[in-house]
């Protein structure tokens, strides 16, 4: 047999509301049957007849007067409702309000404070970080200018020691010249336009086969790589018996390299042919790369 729990599983649910139903049922019988019961009352109730019945008699004799009904007094008027009285709050009352609204106030003013003491230091690190910002910005720029005004010193100082040595490079050459002037007297012709003692410049052709003479002896990897023909100027000092005894870069070719080649080369020739049984004691020598 299904035990008791199997039989409450399978049971409906209850319904809601089912205790109100029930009692509003019941309440509606009760005034059903109290209303039955005072119909059932109200017909069984004995009416008392009042029955008015003239007798004769021989002597006229006169009724007395009917009893006159005393109307009932008046009920008293009600009572006026007694008038509300605000009665105080105990004293322990407005201490503790008191004391709430105080400690409210303080709590505000705090907030308040402490918005304002937010709001300064967020003013500050603001002015602050404008300043330093400021300041940053000025610091570059100066140190740009400084940049600009050191750089065009350095090219001026560059460009004031390149015309001095220039001046100097020519000075040392009217120097060396007036100096082999000096050498020897004048030995120029009647009608020659020159103004040293003697001639003494080289004879036709022999700069060529001097600069043929320094050529074969240039090492230098790949000429054609050098854009143009820059030239390179070498002064070179000979002795009296034609053995190359100095040379010196008079005018770089801009090319460091190609300056190195022909200077290696002059020292490498070590010797020069006479020109005529002399011999140049100081000459310039141009070479370029494609020449």
């Amino acid at each position: 047999m299904p035990s008791h729990a199997e039989r409450i599983d399978f049971m409906p649910p209850p319904q809601p509301g089912a205790v109100r139903a029930f009692g509003i049922a019941l309440a509606a019988h009760a005034v059903l049957i109290a209303a039955l019961t005072w119909g059932v009352n109200w017909k069984n109730t004995n009416r008392d007849v009042a029955i008015e019945a003239e007798l004769w008699s021989t002597v006229v004799q006169q009724a007395a007067p009917r009893p006159v009904e005393t109307p009932p007094a008046p009920p008293p008027p009600p009572a006026p409702p007694a008038a509300r009285t605000q009665t105080a709050p105990p004293p322990e009352q407005n201490r503790d309000a008191d004391i709430a609204l105080e400690r409210e106030k303080r709590q505000r003013e705090e907030r308040e404070r402490r918005e304002a003491e937010q709001k300064r230091q967020a003013a500050d690190k603001a002015a602050r970080e404008k300043k330093a910002a400021t300041e940053k910005a000025a610091a570059d720029r100066k140190a740009a200018e400084k940049a600009a005004a050191d750089k065009q010193r350095a090219q001026e100082t560059k460009k004031r020691e390149e015309q001095q040595e220039k001046l100097a490079e020519a000075k040392r050459r009217e120097e060396n010249l007036k100096r082999i002037q000096a050498m020897a007297g004048a030995t120029g012709s009647p009608d020659a336009t020159g103004n040293s003692q003697r001639s003494s410049g080289p004879s036709a052709g022999y700069a060529e086969r001097l600069a043929a003479l320094f050529k074969r002896n240039i090492s230098f990897p790949n000429p054609d790589s050098i854009s143009g023909n820059p030239k390179a100027v070498v002064e070179v000092r000979v002795s009296p018996s034609g053995l190359i005894i100095g040379s010196r870069l008079v005018k770089s070719s801009g090319v460091p390299a190609w300056d190195d080649a022909v200077l290696r080369a002059v020292d490498k020739t070590e010797r020069i042919p006479a020109d005529n049984g002399r011999y140049p004691t100081v000459f310039p020598a141009e070479f370029g790369p494609k020449d």
